[in-house]
């Protein structure tokens, strides 16, 4: 496979606009921004920029959570969202870092400092969605940092003296924990880029097993199934945490399917037990179309190659024709349309034609990309097919372009030319066989049904594929009469290349 194919299938991507909208109106971002404005009146908060106590019960008023009993924790995320992202700014007290340093009693609750709007809190309002969605980005690496750290209240008796936390004795390593997370997020943006419908969610125990159980294992071990179960845990507490920032949409585990342990591990409240159409108990996510935008945005940070829709509409015919074979069909229309769009029919349709030809390998995908990109065209392009006609290559797809408007004039095809383009065709099909082995028996057998003497004919055809699609005809044809002298046609088609 060349160095310059995708590794990852496209994705679409709603404009910055749609994008910036949402954003603006995740909770998380939401509330930390009702907060920010709040406290153009100052707000006083301790070291770090945390919240005191008397102000949380202000600002959790403020949000509508004081009867919920999450309320204040709530309230106090937002409020470190508000810090993280420039949304307030912190003026410090003189004196309040050495009061804190010096470990005065009462240091930890004082007022170490008074918060205000920040810059950043005018951009959500005045600036473009470029600048919300820089905005909306830094918060949500800081709730993907949260996600990945371990829940301190199991493990407060597991600190180490001198108030560090002990690593080791919580079993957890940060960067081994962001790796993981940061490999559950591309599973499930090849999953949303894969999917048929972009809102199509995936069960979290299949999300689960895709990081866990080896390719080549055929049924999963009690151990692996174990370990699944474990991650699906600890992605469940992970989702809770990344919805709200609109990463992702999440529906929670039910917590019926949850057992209950006590401090020996013994079950105090057994789970519920679970039948087959149950399984959206389990936890359904996916990614949010802000959530594939993101995640796409840190893959190309880290060098991955993701592309978009849209990509290549700046780009040249040979560039556009190179990438369409490895699109879904669907995605690889909507490139077509958009690089289209931006091209008068007959120019684009003479760009196409010519990057269509070469004898290379992945010469016969570019010709069926581009026959499926004309078949985009209008009419107009009508001079650039015939300009075509007596090419050896392109001669017959462009009698099918100009078949399929009913223009008059189509010259009768020679039987080179109707058996050249039926190997080409072929030959570019030959990669998706496994995908649609089906299809491609039913073409194959159609082919020979109506092409009496068939084989006698094809082995002699001057096409680089000739011997590799006459036998892939061996393979795939359902008469096994016909599937031998495919193999004999290929054998004939190998000695006459040879010699």
């Amino acid at each position: 496979m060349s160095a310059d194919r995708p590794t990852l299938p496209p994705v679409r991507l709603h404009s910055e606009a749609e994008l910036a909208r949402d954003a603006l109106s995740a909770p998380l971002m939401a509330r930390a921004a009702r907060l920010a404005r709040w406290a153009e009146r100052g707000v006083p908060v301790g070291a770090g920029g945390e919240i005191l106590e008397e102000a949380l019960g202000d600002a959790t008023e403020l949000l509508g959570l004081a009867g919920d009993e999450d309320g204040p924790a709530y309230t106090a995320e937002a409020w470190q969202l508000a810090v993280d992202t420039g949304l307030v700014e912190i003026e410090e007290h003189d004196g309040s870092a050495e009061s804190a340093e010096s470990g005065e009693a009462g240091a930890e609750d004082a007022t170490m400092g008074t918060a205000r709007p920040g810059e950043e809190l005018g951009l959500l309002t005045s600036g473009s969605p470029h600048d919300i969605l820089d905005i909306w980005l830094e918060g949500m690496e800081t709730v993907l940092a949260d996600a990945a750290a371990p829940d301190l209240s199991d493990i407060a008796d597991q600190i180490a003296e001198g108030g560090e936390l002990d690593l080791d004795a919580i079993d957890w390593n940060p960067e081994e924990e962001a790796e993981l997370l940061d490999g559950i997020l591309g599973n499930l943006y090849l999953l949303t880029a894969l999917a048929e419908r972009p809102d199509q969610d995936v069960p979290l125990p299949a999300l689960a097993a895709s990081m866990i159980v080896p390719d080549d294992m055929d049924e999963p071990t009690d151990d692996v199934l174990e370990e699944v179960s474990e991650a699906m845990m600890r992605l469940d507490d992970q989702f809770r945490v990344l919805e709200p920032i609109g990463l992702v949409a999440y529906r929670p585990v039910d917590e019926a399917l949850i057992e209950e342990l006590d401090e020996q591990g013994e079950t105090v409240r057994s789970a519920e037990p679970l039948t087959d159409e149950d399984v959206s108990r389990y936890g359904m996510v996916r990614l949010t179309p802000l959530g594939v935008w993101a995640v796409r945005a840190r893959m190309l940070d880290a060098g991955v190659h993701a592309p978009a829709v849209g990509d290549l509409t700046d780009k040249g015919a040979d560039v556009l024709l190179e990438a369409l074979p490895d699109y879904p069909e669907a995605l690889a229309q909507a490139e077509s349309e958009q690089w289209l769009a931006v091209r008068s029919p007959l120019d684009a349709s003479r760009d196409l034609l010519g990057a269509a030809r070469g004898d290379d390998e992945r010469a016969p995908l570019r010709r069926l990309a581009a026959q499926q990109t004309l078949s985009l065209v209008s009419p107009d392009a009508e001079a650039a097919l015939r300009e075509v006609l007596d090419d050896r290559q392109l001669g017959g797809l462009a009698r099918v372009w100009l078949a399929e408007r009913a223009l008059p004039g189509i010259p009768e095809p020679s039987e080179d030319m109707i058996f050249w383009l039926t190997v080409d065709t072929l030959a570019a099909q030959l990669d998706s066989a496994d995908e649609a082995a089906a299809e491609l028996r039913e073409l194959i057998q159609g082919l020979t049904e109506q092409h009496s003497g068939f084989f006698e004919t094809a082995w002699r055809v001057d096409h680089p594929a000739t011997a590799e699609v006459l036998e892939a005809m061996g393979r795939l044809h359902p008469d096994k009469k016909a599937a031998k002298e495919a193999r004999k046609a290929a054998f004939k088609a190998r000695s006459r290349r040879s010699g």
